[in-house]
């Protein structure tokens, strides 16, 4: 039996540091200056965009500032209520919230209206195509927005090494160039599948080669191919 190594590395925290840009240079820049009492913004795009690390980077600049910050998603329970004192409010993911969420979304947009708060929300489209309630669509409409380019190759490359090096981990050129070009460029699921190559060869107490990578992936074919009993 294979013996599974305890998590010991916690993940990074996301910060505006450790975002690596590239075309959301823009973005950035805005996000970093964003005031209280500011229009809502949102920031749309594709699943592994940066939209998420966006959000919990400005709630670790406010929170450092002595800012109150409010965070809601589709995982979220109801009821949703608006912080007694001026805050950041964050709405990630906005495509995925239910009937009774997006009522509580607007709800926020309205009360916080005129008040000093500022609402910074995330979706994977602009506004205008959002299946969401058109009051709610509105409102996520009113500011600035912002559309999130994927990274480039090259930049992906550099994000994969630099947290390869983080968990003290050799990325070869061999096992970069596989990741890449065998899965879909989605840098949440590329961390994720560098996090658990990690962990395999922690388990095996070998270095991370291809060879490897394909032993884990034929190993993880095996456990999901197997019936459950």
């Amino acid at each position: 039996m294979r013996q599974i190594p305890l998590a010991l590395l916690a993940p990074p925290a996301h910060s505006f540091d450790n975002f690596l840009p590239g075309a959301n240079a823009e973005v950035l820049a805005y996000l970093k200056g964003l005031m209280p009492g500011d229009p809502p913004t949102l920031l749309w795009g594709a699943t592994g965009s940066g939209k998420t690390h966006l959000l919990q980077a400005l709630a670790e600049r406010w929170q450092a500032a002595g800012q109150r910050v409010a965070w809601y998603d589709a995982d979220t329970p109801l009821p949703w209520e608006l912080p007694v004192h001026e805050s950041l409010l964050l709405l990630d993911d906005c495509q995925r919230f239910d009937a009774g969420q997006q009522h509580a979304a607007f709800a926020l947009f309205v009360a916080s209206a005129g008040q000093g708060y500022t609402v910074v929300a995330t979706a994977d489209a602009p506004a205008v195509d959002l299946t969401v309630r058109e009051d709610l669509r509105t409102r996520l409409g009113w500011g600035p927005s912002f559309a999130l380019q994927p990274l480039r190759e090259a930049e992906m490359r550099a994000v994969l090494r630099r947290e390869a090096d983080r968990r003290g981990l050799l990325l070869g050129d061999e096992v970069l160039s596989y990741l890449l070009t065998r899965f879909e460029r989605n840098l949440k699921g590329l961390m994720a599948l560098l996090e658990r190559l990690d962990e395999f060869a922690m388990s095996a107490k070998r270095a991370l080669t291809l060879p490897l990578l394909k032993a884990m992936l034929a190993d993880q074919e095996k456990i999901d191919s197997d019936p459950i009993l």
